[in-house]
C-alpha cells in the first residue's frame, strides 16, 4: 500500500492568504497568537500542496480555495474538494517550523509525526513509556538514547492519530517495536506498533539531521514515497512553475 510524504517549511507558505477556503480564512482571522497562526497556515499549505500532486490538480490559489482541510469529530484532518470529501486519507504534523503531510488512498487508517531529537528526562520515560519500552531505552547507548526516545514518542503519536484518539488515550496503551535492520534505500526503517485493544499498525521511521519522522498505517504500507512539488510561482496560465 502506497503512502506519499511531503514536507514544507515556513518559508514555503505564501505571504498572502488568497489560497485559503472561505471557512479557513474566517478561522485564521480568529487566531490571536502568531505562533499558532503560523503553524496552522503551514499545516494547511503543506496539505494542499500534497493533495494537488496526489489528486493531479493545478497548484494554484483558485484551486486551493476549493480545498478545505477540516477537523473531524475526533480532531483528525479530513480533506474536502468542491465541498465533497476527497478520496484520500491524510495525516499532518508540524515541529520547529516544518510540517509534514502523509497522503494515502481513502479508507486507510494512518498517522504521521515529526519530532526533534533532543534530550528527555528519566521522568518522561517513566511517565509515558511501557515497561518493555523502558527496558529498550535502558539498553540503549548514551549516543543512541535521544534518537530512540524521539522514535518511540513519535511512533506513539502516529499510532494514536491512526486510532483517531490522539493524546486523549494513555500513551502506554500502544507499544512501539522499532527495527534498525532492512533499511529501505531511501533511509526509512520499519517499525511495529501494538495497541492494547488488539490492533497492530505497521510503519516506518527515518532520521535525518535533527528530525525524526514516523508514519504508521493499516493496511501495512510500503516505505513513504516523496511527493515532488515545484515552487509556488504561477505563470500566465495560472499553473505553478
Amino acid at each position: 500500500m502506497n503512502v506519499y510524504w511531503l514536507e514544507q517549511g515556513e518559508a514555503d507558505v505564501p505571504a498572502e492568504n488568497d489560497w485559503l477556503s472561505v471557512d479557513e480564512a474566517v478561522c485564521v482571522k480568529g487566531m490571536h497568537f502568531s505562533k499558532r497562526r503560523s503553524e496552522w497556515l503551514l499545516g494547511r499549505w503543506t496539505a494542499k500542496r500534497a493533495l494537488s500532486v496526489f489528486l493531479n490538480v493545478p497548484a494554484h490559489p483558485v484551486v486551493f480555495k476549493k480545498m478545505d482541510i477540516r477537523p473531524a469529530a475526533s480532531g483528525a484532518p479530513e480533506a474536502f474538494f468542491d465541498e465533497q470529501p476527497a478520496a484520500v486519507t491524510i495525516s499532518l504534523s508540524h515541529r520547529a517550523g516544518i510540517a509534514a503531510c502523509a497522503v494515502a488512498m481513502s479508507g486507510v487508517e494512518m498517522g504521521c509525526d515529526l519530532e526533534i531529537v533532543e534530550p528527555r528526562s528519566d521522568a518522561f520515560v517513566a511517565d509515558y513509556f511501557t515497561v518493555e519500552e523502558q527496558a529498550l531505552v535502558a539498553r540503549a547507548s548514551a549516543a543512541d538514547r535521544d534518537r530512540l526516545l524521539a522514535l518511540l514518542w513519535s511512533a506513539k503519536e502516529s499510532a494514536l492519530k491512526a486510532l483517531h484518539a490522539g493524546l486523549r488515550l494513555d500513551t502506554r496503551c500502544v507499544i512501539v517495536r522499532p527495527f534498525a535492520a532492512s533499511l529501505a534505500p531511501d533511509g526509512w526503517a520499519p517499525l511495529l506498533v501494538s495497541y492494547t485493544g488488539g490492533r497492530v499498525f505497521h510503519g516506518w521511521w527515518q532520521h535525518t539531521h535533527n528530525i525524526l519522522r514516523t508514519v504508521v498505517a493499516t493496511p501495512p504500507p510500503d516505505s513513504p514515497i516523496p511527493l515532488a512539488v515545484r515552487s509556488h510561482v504561477f505563470d500566465s496560465a495560472g499553473c505553478c512553475v
